[in-house]
């Protein structure tokens, strides 16, 4: 693929992920939203931000927890999904804002804590993502995220599908923000109190093509692979074979087990 800069690859990503129907997905994040919300210590009273909030189930659960957040995500249509199930929680006083998780609209300190389920990994420069949380980030202020460990199912689909769709050249895989090492690289000159969690995300599913069929309609990333592929059918059939396969290892009684990672730091500078 060429290279192409990164306001274009920005742009993209807003077109991914208004394709299909994200927020029926959010009946399944909702569990990891929870565990993600009690692992970074929310309590009621406190700033939180939302990096990359996409349907916004972490935003919600903060706020049931008394804090006041604020959720930001590149693409509008995503937050409108989160606006709505807001309203179904019986919240409707979540600060909702079109933003950049690399140019953050906050002034410095400002937040105690920032969170991110699965949303910030997608931004095209880690250094400058990790930059930016930190920054509007209080000294002694916690960071804490969700991601897929490259290993496990979601890391596994993400590299599979760069194999038949190539990334732009000089973009990281996603995947490496669920790869311990890496985070440690990224983070540890920057915070304190590294540590790291696992959850299970269960999905139920009735066959690897059940939760095929499901990613295809509902997530952006599935859904334009497919638009992608469409042009070369032998491909497209090999990829869903491959999607499948993989599946398929992690289908139990009915469910799949998506494993995912938490980390938490603290901001350096408190006493």
């Amino acid at each position: 693929m060429a290279a192409i800069t990164v306001e274009e690859f920005k742009s993209k990503q807003k077109e991914i992920w208004a394709l299909g129907r994200f927020a029926d997905i959010a009946q399944f994040t909702t569990q990891a939203a929870g565990h993600l919300v009690r692992f970074a210590g929310v309590s009621a009273g406190q700033r939180v931000l939302d990096v990359a909030t996409g349907t916004g189930v972490a935003a919600i659960t903060a706020r049931i927890k008394g804090a006041m957040v604020t959720g930001i995500d590149l693409t509008p249509s995503l937050l409108a999904q989160a606006e709505e199930s807001a309203a179904v929680a019986g919240i409707t006083d979540i600060a909702w804002r079109e933003a950049d998780a690399e140019a953050l609209p906050f002034p410095s300190s400002f937040f105690d804590v920032v969170l991110s389920q699965f949303g910030h990994m997608f931004a095209p420069r880690p250094e400058v993502t990790v930059v930016e949380m930190l920054r509007v980030l209080k000294p002694g202020g916690v960071l804490a995220f969700a991601t897929w460990p490259p290993e496990q199912l979601i890391g596994r689909l993400f590299n599979l599908g760069a194999r038949y769709v190539p990334p732009p050249p000089g973009i990281p895989s996603p995947a490496l923000w669920g790869d311990v090492s890496v985070i440690q690289q990224r983070l540890a000159d920057k915070t304190r109190d590294l540590f790291f969690e696992r959850g299970i995300m269960a999905v139920p599913a009735l066959s690897p093509q059940h939760s095929r069929l499901f990613q295809e309609s509902k997530a952006g990333p599935f859904v334009r692979t497919v638009e992608i592929l469409q042009k070369d059918p032998q491909r497209l059939s090999c990829w869903r074979q491959e999607v499948e396969a993989l599946v398929g290892e992690y289908l139990r009684d009915n469910v799949v087990h998506n494993e995912y990672l938490l980390t938490r730091a603290v901001a350096r500078g408190s006493a």
